[in-house]
């Protein structure tokens, strides 16, 4: 099975998604995720999606359920580099992505969780 590899930066757990995304990797992410935040106590998450080209309804609403599933337990979440058609597409299918945070890289999106937890 695939799985996305989830990196420990101190408080924080980054996710750089590198693959397309199906519904079942996505699902699995969601699960990987909310068992490593509790086991390495993360304080944030970071999710890259640079490199995707596009998301459908289903996975732009995991994205919103992962961060949920971060804040009940005591982990922003930020995620960077959205491609300006994936944004596109999220508005027109409704999803505003509630309580999600989004930076335009990397560097920025740390600064945020970084900021967040001062």
């Amino acid at each position: 099975m695939d799985r996305i590899p989830i990196l420990k930066m101190g408080r924080f757990l980054l996710v750089t998604v590198q693959v397309d995304m199906y519904d079942r990797l996505a699902l699995t992410l969601q699960d990987d995720l909310t068992t490593r935040i509790v086991r390495d106590r993360a304080r944030g998450v970071l999710i890259d999606i640079s490199s995707l080209d596009v998301v459908d309804s289903f996975i732009g609403r995991m994205i919103g359920n992962i961060a949920a599933m971060s804040r009940v337990l005591d982990a922003q979440t930020v995620v960077v580099g959205m491609q300006p058609a994936v944004a596109i597409t999220l508005v027109e299918l409704g999803l505003t992505l509630e309580g999600v945070r989004t930076a335009l890289n990397v560097e920025r999106g740390m600064a945020l969780l970084q900021s967040a937890l001062d």
